[in-house]
């Protein structure tokens, strides 16, 4: 298993992807502070960095998976609720803010999202595994390129009963 600071530092371009697009979700609202968008993006990244630190498995980048998705259906999901706290937002508020249906995925080396059950899923962040080569994401200065590999979402996707998604890439960068 990984020292937890290990396991931090290499995880640290998924979570700070996944923060920034949250918070830029809730800075499109124009409702919430410069202040409190920096304070809840360092609090989300801690928080998914603390809960993540026993569930990073750079070379099995699918164990895991479900474990952490941040998802939003009917129900906040419970870390993003706890950052919205620490920056005076209740879960109402966030359900205001934030889309009513939202799956993110952070797994190391992608972070995508889907906004909708039958929404498309969007790249956020792509990186190639140590030593392999294909995808970049935002530092290696393009639009991530999809790679042969079967990735997390794909595998539940392609098992479950949904249609096929069609996919789309976008980069976030902070």
């Amino acid at each position: 298993m990984m020292h937890p600071l290990c396991a931090r530092a290499s995880m640290l371009p998924e979570i700070s992807a996944a923060a920034s697009f949250l918070s830029h979700l809730l800075r499109a609202r124009g409702l919430v502070s410069d202040r409190q968008l920096q304070t809840f993006s360092q609090s989300l990244q801690d928080l998914l960095a603390e809960q993540y630190k026993h569930h990073w498995f750079p070379d099995r980048p699918c164990k895991g998976s479900g474990y952490r998705c941040i998802r939003i259906n009917h129900k906040m999901d419970p870390l993003v609720g706890r950052a919205g706290q620490r920056v005076g937002l209740s879960a109402q508020q966030l359900f205001r803010l934030l889309p009513s249906e939202l799956t993110l995925w952070v797994d190391p080396f992608e972070v995508s999202y889907r906004i909708g059950e039958d929404g498309s899923i969007c790249v956020l962040y792509e990186s190639p595994p140590a030593g392999g080569s294909g995808a970049q994401g935002p530092a290696g200065g393009g639009l991530a390129m999809a790679d042969s590999r079967i990735s997390c979402k794909e595998e539940l996707l392609l098992g479950g009963a949904s249609p096929s998604k069609s996919y789309a890439m976008m980069t976030v960068s902070g």
